[in-house]
């Protein structure tokens, strides 16, 4: 049991990265689509690439959600409008005729026959304009044509009546006057015409709830499907164009492919099959990681952060899609290989990136335009952007990272139309978008930093101030030790840039690899202003640990003080596994009988790993050697730094710095000029 605890315990790092690379290809695979794959990649206007394809099985033509459309447009243009034929209003109105007909007397100036003669025309009048029906103010949405034909619901009966035989309130009155004869405005057909004005009323009203719900089921019946593809019935030949009635018919055979592959019977095998794309891809990443990044490999919170962030941007690019997938590409997916860039290097965050593009394919519509789409604007992205802490270089590469977005959309779409009409101008606002959230990017860095203890270039920018508290002190206790960092911070900046290296990063490591040297400042002879050798009372075994622990001591100094493991690095490999050749030496000429043994004499490392630890071993040595020639000439420099740096090539110190011998031979040449300028000859001022 405690054999299985230790090995536990052992490879606790491992099996981190196990549980980690499993959760992350569950919750990526749970945010894929619910569908099968269809086997064949088309698009409107392009050509067929594959072989003649003939009907796999008997299915039926969908229609296309524009002809679905246009068709429930139709249905609610042409629907037969209803209204209501309202009897009570026409028993109330009669009756109320009769009662104030009646009511008229003698005393009115009216004889009997002219009151039974307004009777007749009265009850006359109402029949007329109940015939058909008296029609109140229509509230509905369309507007009817007269000759268009409603329906009239009488009670149980339904009566199709063509609507200009439906009255209005002028019609109603104008039928009224024609009625009362050639004299309307007589005294007794002004009583009439007054007595009828105030009682007839509207009985037609506008049935919206039952026309609506007659709408609906129609709309409802509508056919989605626009005729049949019988098996082995020849759909498209090699070579034609995908157009038409073929692009129908492709699009058809493929909703239904998807929806036979994806029953229930299959869900487990594709599920099975996604997750083993999907680990492939992360075990890729991985597997990157461990060959060409151990150090990040090693380090399980700069995995999760990775894997972090792959999940984060496919899960964000999800839930844009199930949203509206018309914002596919308002995603700013170039804030991940800018984030990464910023916090490791190019090519890891390239290499992330693609992988990256290559799952969101299993989500996203159009797939191959969108991953041909963003891992063209990654590369740009990689390409351009650098120096975050110059704030107008993010301006710029966002700039270019957006122009090409666009470029490569309307590329895609004058090849898919055929011309430059058909091009949806919605995408270039969402690119401009895109472009407007890229610059978040400053803002996750940040965040990133505080949550997984990284460091970018802008906290890089921040801890070369010399006004830190950790530089002062070094000024302060240490101030030949300080010139020394100054001097090899200019030479590596330098030489860093010549090669394409990062500059910052190497210039803020140079500036803190010799802090261990506060511990003991007088052994080290830069700072020896007295010209007294502490050296000279010590054994060189004691003198040579002094020498050595400066590294351990620095290591130690950073972390008290929170320096990121980026800077660490340079404290730990600027002297590699080198030797203290001159105690050693000494040793011997003081024990020529006995044999010396070098590790004793030589610093723990590690060697460099990167071009800019590679860098500041060159150029930390090749400073301190340059301060013993008695009298520097631009051959004696020469000479001396390619004395140095070619010893350090044969003690392959640079084996795992992933640097070229061209590139080292740049870093000579800028350290062989910047040295000749420091100890250029001056003019002799006359006394």
């Amino acid at each position: 049991m405690g054999n299985f605890v230790n090995k536990l315990y052992q490879n606790n790092t491992i099996i981190y990265k196990v549980i980690l690379f499993l959760i992350t290809t569950v919750a990526i695979v749970y945010l894929f689509p619910k569908g099968g794959q269809f086997k064949y990649d088309f698009s409107n206007g392009q050509l067929w690439k594959y072989d003649n394809l003939r009907a796999p099985f008997d299915f039926a033509i969908q229609k296309s959600e524009e002809e679905i459309i246009v068709e429930k447009k139709k249905i609610e243009v042409n629907a037969k409008q209803y209204f209501i034929y309202d009897t009570k209003v026409v028993s109330d109105v009669k009756a109320d005729f009769i009662r104030r007909i009646s009511s008229l007397s003698i005393s009115d100036s009216l004889s009997i026959d002219k009151i039974h003669s307004l009777k007749n025309i009265g009850n006359k009048v109402i029949s007329s304009v109940y015939e058909v029906g008296f029609l109140e103010v229509v509230s509905q949405d369309r507007v009817l044509n007269k000759d268009e034909i409603v329906a009239v619901k009488k009670g149980n009966e339904v009566e199709d009546v063509p609507f200009k035989k439906l009255l209005y309130s002028r019609e109603v009155l104008n039928l009224i006057k024609n009625n009362l004869g050639n004299d309307p405005y007589s005294y007794d057909k002004k009583i009439l015409l007054n007595i009828l004005s105030e009682i007839i009323k509207p009985n037609i009203s506008y049935d919206e709830k039952f026309t609506e719900k007659v709408i609906e089921n129609e709309i409802k019946n509508i056919s989605y499907t626009k005729g049949k593809v019988s098996k082995d019935e020849l759909i498209i030949l090699k070579g034609e164009i995908v157009e038409g009635k073929k692009l129908a018919i492709l699009s058809s055979l493929k909703s239904e492919s998807e929806s036979k592959v994806w029953t229930e019977s299959n869900y487990n095998w594709i599920i099975f099959g996604y997750t083993i794309l999907v680990s492939l891809a992360l075990l890729m990443l991985l597997l990157f990681l461990r060959k060409y990044r151990v150090e990040i490999f090693d380090n399980n919170n700069k995995v999760t952060f990775i894997f972090f962030n792959v999940f984060s941007m496919i899960l964000i690019q999800t839930l844009v899609i199930k949203y509206n997938s018309e914002y596919l590409y308002i995603v700013p997916l170039s804030i991940l290989p800018i984030v990464l860039k910023a916090f490791f290097d190019a090519r890891l965050g390239l290499f992330t990136h693609v992988l990256t593009v290559l799952l969101l394919g299993y989500i996203v519509p159009d797939s191959f335009e969108f991953i041909y789409l963003h891992i063209i604007a990654g590369i740009v992205t990689i390409l351009t952007v650098s120096e975050l802490y110059k704030r107008a270089n993010l301006f710029i590469s966002v700039a270019q990272i957006t122009l090409i977005y666009m470029l490569t959309y309307f590329a895609f779409s004058i090849i898919k139309e055929g011309n430059a009409s058909q091009i949806n101008w919605t995408y270039f606002m969402l690119f401009a978008a895109n472009g407007l959230l890229s610059f978040l990017s400053l803002i996750i860095i940040y965040m990133y930093e505080k949550i997984f203890g990284l460091v970018s270039d802008v906290t890089l920018l921040e801890l070369s101030n010399t006004n830190t508290k950790l530089l002062r002190e070094l000024n302060e206790k240490a101030p030949g030790t300080f010139q020394h960092s100054m001097q090899v911070a200019n030479l590596a900046e330098a030489a860093a840039n010549e090669i394409g290296a990062n500059s910052m990063l190497v210039r803020t490591g140079a500036l803190y690899h010799d802090i261990g040297k506060m511990i003991n400042p007088q052994y080290f002879v830069e700072n020896q202003s007295t010209g007294v050798n502490p050296h000279n009372d010590l054994s060189p075994r004691d003198s040579s640990k002094i020498i050595i622990d400066h590294v351990i001591k620095g290591v130690e100094l950073a972390k008290k003080n929170k320096l990121p493991d980026r800077i660490i690095d340079f404290i730990r490999t600027h002297h590699g596994t080198s030797s203290t050749y001159y105690f050693y030496r000494k040793e011997q000429e003081l024990n020529p009988d006995a044999e010396v043994d070098i590790k004793k004499f030589t610093y723990h490392g590690p060697i460099p790993f990167s071009k800019e630890t590679a860098i500041l071993m060159m150029c930390d040595t090749a400073e301190a050697a340059s301060k013993s020639l008695k009298k520097p000439t631009a051959q004696s420099i020469s000479d001396l730094i390619d004395k140095i740096i070619d010893k350090q090539m044969i003690d392959n110190q640079f084996l795992n710095s992933d640097i070229t011998f061209r590139e080292i031979e740049v870093i000579k040449k800028v350290i062989k000029k910047k040295l000749m300028n420091i100890y250029h000859l001056r003019v002799e001022y006359p006394e």
